[in-house]
């Protein structure tokens, strides 16, 4: 596993063991960046049940000037704090220790401010995409155009909006589904 653009492109991210944790491929992050655009200068970003961390950090790689990594397992937070180490962004990168599936930590101050892109890619097949989108729509936590990237099972079904989020693209590889929405598009 590397990240495959920007800063630091080709550096080697430490991968899990086991199967608990299910890291984003290579092939799929960099269709996903090909899709958002290589520039991300100044954006705020906050990477979901991050794993590895290695969305946060392609989006640090090409610019992003903060990432905050949200996982509930140990193994992903000492994955992470490692990875962001390797990659040399221990200024930029946050990590907070959380399970999601019982609610945002809104009032965390790490989350305070809007957000320019989220990263959403839950356990597959645990219908936990439709009320953290809902939540995350209300909240207000987003910035004018934001992009929320949603990693799921490619059977999965999601509604093509949200609240003010609105499905932009749609894209299948393998059995994985990249469903990118939209912030303030209906406005």
């Amino acid at each position: 596993m590397r990240i495959t653009g920007g800063l630091v492109r080709g550096r080697v991210l430490s991968g899990p063991k086991g199967l608990l944790i299910r890291p984003t491929s290579d092939r799929v992050r960099e269709a996903i960046f090909n899709i958002l655009g290589q520039d991300l200068t100044g954006f705020n970003v906050l990477d979901l049940f991050s794993g590895t961390g290695s969305l946060g950090l392609e989006a640090l790689s090409r610019g992003a000037s903060r990432a905050v990594f949200v996982d509930k397992l140990r193994q992903s937070v000492n994955l992470t704090k490692k990875n962001i180490d390797v990659c040399g962004f221990l200024r930029s990168g946050v990590i907070l220790r959380k399970d999601l599936t019982k609610g945002f930590p809104w009032e965390h101050p790490s989350l305070s401010g809007k957000f320019d892109l989220i990263f959403l890619d839950p356990p597959y097949r645990k219908d936990l995409i439709p009320p953290l989108l809902s939540e995350i729509s209300s909240e207000e936590k987003l910035s004018a155009g934001a992009r929320v990237v949603v990693e799921s099972d490619k059977k999965e079904d999601l509604p093509s909006s949200f609240t003010d989020l609105e499905m932009e693209t749609l894209r299948y590889y393998g059995d994985t589904m990249i469903t990118i929405y939209k912030y303030g598009a209906k406005q």
